[in-house]
């Protein structure tokens, strides 16, 4: 199944900008839409993941602008946003839209290493009239190297940690009809409960359609922006059989729980098998979907060793 409506701020974002910015001066010089454009100032929506936090090794940094940046613009703002790391990491930025810029590094991130970003924006411009106010600085650690593997035609999920396989699971995938996303995806979130429902989804409003739900789970690991969870399914409650869910990667009770115990944002999951393809980039935080040649060719400034 998919993620149901009342979707909320996702977990590990942070609202890294706002405060009021004085305009009594502009009328002396322009007037209008135009006067707005030129004087408010560039701000920050969110940083993820959130300073202090402790995250997986496929976590990318993921930077998002309240407003659009002009291309011209994206290679000044990646010099200021400098990354350090407390081992040498080579990574880059890649944009995925005009409002969302991520790094990430070539490989997955070393377990251990401490991640800082500054991102020196005062006086920096988007090439639409508006520049930074604010500096902002996160911090954040790369814990334990905890990967999940899921092939979707044998039915099973390795979990490793630090590359010592700590269980294989029964799973269910989804069907032919509704397959899952292949490719590997960060964990975006976990949520206790989650309600999901076919007509938030786009499945079918219909409460006659064989294909309908509308049911609140518990367990629930995000992988999409687009609705794919690893969960418990109280219609599928002893997976390892078949592809049956909506799309999502269904567990037992009991493997759910200790999956959702353990499990962390960052943590890769990867997904062979599924005849979907694999997952957009930006959809969550599936970068490492994206070759090291395809990540580059989205950078204003390629990559550094930082």
């Amino acid at each position: 199944m998919r993620r149901g409506v009342g979707v909320a701020l996702l977990a590990g974002a942070v609202l890294a900008g706002g405060g009021v910015y004085g305009s009594s001066a502009m009328a002396a010089v322009t007037t209008g839409a135009s006067a707005a454009a030129a004087t408010a100032p560039m701000l920050l929506d969110s940083i993820t993941p959130t300073t202090g936090s402790v995250v997986g090794v496929a976590m990318p940094i993921s930077v998002v602008f309240t407003d659009p940046v002009a291309p011209s613009a994206r290679a000044a703002i990646e010099r200021h946003l400098k990354v350090t790391t407390s081992v040498p990491v080579t990574g880059a930025w890649h944009w995925f839209s005009d409002k969302r810029v991520d790094w990430r590094p070539k490989g997955y991130w070393p377990s251990g290493t401490k991640v800082t970003l500054d991102a020196e924006l005062s006086g920096v411009g988007d090439g639409h009239g508006r520049r930074g106010v604010h500096a902002y600085r996160h911090t954040f650690t790369i814990g334990a190297d905890f990967e999940t593997t899921v092939s979707a035609t044998g039915h099973t999920m390795k979990v490793t940690r630090n590359g010592r396989v700590l269980r294989t699971i029964p799973i269910d995938a989804g069907s032919r009809t509704f397959p899952s996303w292949d490719g590997t995806m960060a964990v975006i979130d976990k949520q206790r409960w989650v309600r999901m429902t076919s007509c938030s989804v786009g499945i079918t409003c219909d409460p006659h359609n064989p294909n309908y739900y509308d049911v609140t789970l518990p367990w629930d690991v995000q992988l999409t922006f687009s609705g794919t969870y690893v969960h418990y399914s109280t219609g599928d409650p002893n997976p390892g059989h078949g592809q049956g869910s909506h799309g999502c990667i269904h567990l037992s009770y009991a493997n759910a729980e200790w999956y959702y115990d353990n499990i962390k944002q960052g943590d890769p999951v990867t997904i062979s098998g599924s005849p979907r393809g694999k997952a957009a980039g930006d959809n969550g935080y599936a970068d490492y979907d994206l070759s090291w040649s395809q990540w580059l060719a989205g950078s204003g400034t390629g990559a550094q060793t930082v």
